[in-house]
């Protein structure tokens, strides 16, 4: 898979895949397509796996696009002002995120619940006590409210 991410206020990753190549994103999270993706719904592990996207602030349902018969396009657009950025994700190497920052990813990713163990962070830091852990292998897409800043912390350097 190839991506571009374009635009500054209200972003768009657009992606260009292989055939046979897939991608995942929750119920109504595309924004277009080239005539060759197919768009399979599925619940993508069962009742309990579904209902545990819920809680993490994701819908119940997420659908599987995939290029048919030679290259396709798919875009997927942010649903409100703000960034979109890439992550790449290893089994063993999880990311913890915010309820609803999950836009799109390749089908080796997988989304869960994590459970914010510091309460404290529920009630004053805003970050949540229910929150989306990414696990598995390959690349997916976050989308945050506003501009997003990042940081190359050396090892041991903390921001707080």
């Amino acid at each position: 898979m190839k991506y571009e991410i374009k635009g500054d206020s209200l972003p768009v990753v657009i992606c260009q895949l292989e055939a046979g190549e897939q991608m995942l994103t929750e119920g109504g999270g595309m924004s277009w397509m080239s005539p060759n993706m197919q768009m399979e719904t599925t619940s993508n592990g069962g009742v309990g796996k579904a209902l545990g996207r819920m809680f993490a602030g994701e819908k119940l349902f997420q659908n599987i696009y995939t290029a048919q018969g030679g290259p396709g396009m798919i875009a997927f657009a942010s649903s409100f002002p703000g960034s979109i950025k890439p992550f790449q994700i290893t089994p063993g190497n999880d990311m913890i995120c915010q309820k609803s920052a999950f836009l799109a990813g390749e089908m080796g990713v997988q989304l869960s619940v994590a459970v914010n163990k510091k309460i404290g962070s529920g009630f004053f830091g805003g970050e949540g006590f229910i929150m989306q852990r990414l696990s598995g292998q390959g690349i997916f897409f976050a989308e945050f409210d506003g501009h997003v800043i990042e940081y190359e912390l050396k090892p041991g350097q903390q921001i707080v």
